[in-house]
């Protein structure tokens, strides 16, 4: 790749480089070949141990670490390190199990009550993609329905125990078209359920879900049948979700990774990625997999990453990774950024989507002005003052 388009990751301290080599694919796999993708041919001298095992955590993919180091020549790495990463390994096993058995109850509950339901991540990933449950980490369980059985599944998950997350205060009935998603927290289980009807936010062009379920395939991780999506759609589903984020874990970057192993249909994954609107953004996850990673990719697939937008999404990329950042909520010095950085992901029609979203209400501005749900309208010509006014006052008070 010519230099115009390699990533500058010059200031990506040590550890995350260490951290880098150990996921990605080493051929073969010694200390010596390790150095040499780290540092080309240096030494692991002045690594700071403990931001290496932060970082690990941090990115989600200490597993992999933990078992690569198994395999491979893991001399060069204290003790303690790998103490702590079989610590944090053995946790993460038991979660994905406990994981495994809540989406086995709720999806036989889903399906007792006439839901249908695509498992979107999870263990459900973790088997296709990993190979076992152990192999991957997962917070949380997230569900997708169609729109119209929100409703349904809502009230079936409330009855099972699940309480509603605070969120988007539902008003004007416009609660599906604002959001993407509900969370729904076990307080006996501590499980969390992101019950979904899109798959992202941006209300730009994506599959319907009777396309998705049509597409579906059908997992083997429980006796109960579990479905979720289809390889062009779970590709889809996953660079978006990465490009949303920043990429900041590098957990989403090894699943891009690890999905490409697959034998795709790269001729289908491009058409789809085009048909919705997102081949720059398919095109920064395999720039960012090939390049931090050593990602193979494959001779259909480099066209995809060869525009200059694909290059400029990257690019602005690499700053939430080498900051070791969430952004929930994002860091003060980093909000501006990140706002231009989630327009510059965004299609020419999402982009307009956007604009008009701005004059809807939303929660905020009844935090700002309590009116009866009946005047609730008013909120609409209200809303540029009191936006203003919310800005005033936050300016006064920094």
């Amino acid at each position: 790749m010519d230099n115009e388009r390699t990533l500058d990751v010059s200031l990506f301290p040590k550890e995350l480089k260490l951290l880098l080599a150990l996921i990605g694919p080493i051929s073969p796999p010694t200390s010596a070949a390790l150095k040499e993708r780290m540092t080309g041919g240096g030494d692991l001298s002045g690594i700071d141990w403990d931001h290496f095992v932060r970082l690990a955590l941090h990115h989600r993919v200490y597993p992999t670490v933990y078992t690569n180091l198994l395999r491979w020549d893991s001399s060069p790495i204290p003790e303690a390190v790998m103490k702590a990463l079989y610590a944090a390994y053995g946790k993460n096993t038991f979660q994905m199990m406990h994981l495994t058995a809540t989406m086995d109850k709720v999806s036989r509950l889903f399906d007792e009550n006439g839901v249908r339901s695509l498992m979107l991540k999870g263990p459900i990933l973790a088997e296709e993609l990993y190979g076992e449950l152990s192999l991957r980490t997962c917070k949380d369980l997230d569900i997708l329905v169609s729109a119209d059985e929100v409703e349904l599944a809502e009230t079936i998950l409330l009855g099972a125990g699940y309480e509603l997350d605070e969120g988007e205060v539902r008003i004007l009935n416009d609660w599906k078209w604002r959001v993407h998603h509900i969370s729904y927290t076990n307080p006996q289980t501590g499980v969390q359920i992101e019950l979904h009807w899109r798959l992202n936010p941006d209300k730009g062009k994506e599959p319907s879900f009777e396309e998705m379920w049509a597409r579906r395939r059908t997992s083997v991780l429980t006796e109960h049948p579990l479905y979720y999506l289809g390889s062009e759609d779970m590709f889809l589903f996953l660079v978006q979700h990465g490009a949303r984020h920043g990429w900041f874990r590098l957990r989403w970057l090894l699943d891009i990774d690890r999905m490409l192993e697959k034998q795709l249909n790269s001729s289908d994954i491009a058409a789809h990625l085009k048909r919705y609107h997102s081949l720059a953004i398919g095109g920064q996850a395999l720039l960012l997999a090939s390049q931090l990673l050593g990602t193979p990719i494959g001779p259909e697939m480099k066209p995809i990453a060869a525009g200059n937008h694909a290059h400029r999404l990257a690019r602005s990329a690499i700053i939430f990774l080498n900051e070791m950042i969430t952004l929930s909520p994002v860091p003060q010095h980093l909000t501006i950024y990140y706002r231009r950085y989630l327009f510059s992901l965004r299609s020419a029609s999402q982009k307009l989507l956007f604009i008009v979203s701005l004059l809807y209400p939303n929660n905020r501005d009844i935090e700002t002005l309590r009116l009866p749900k009946k005047l609730y309208v008013l909120y609409f010509p209200l809303r540029p003052f009191l936006w203003i006014w919310r800005r005033r006052k936050q300016q006064a008070s920094s």
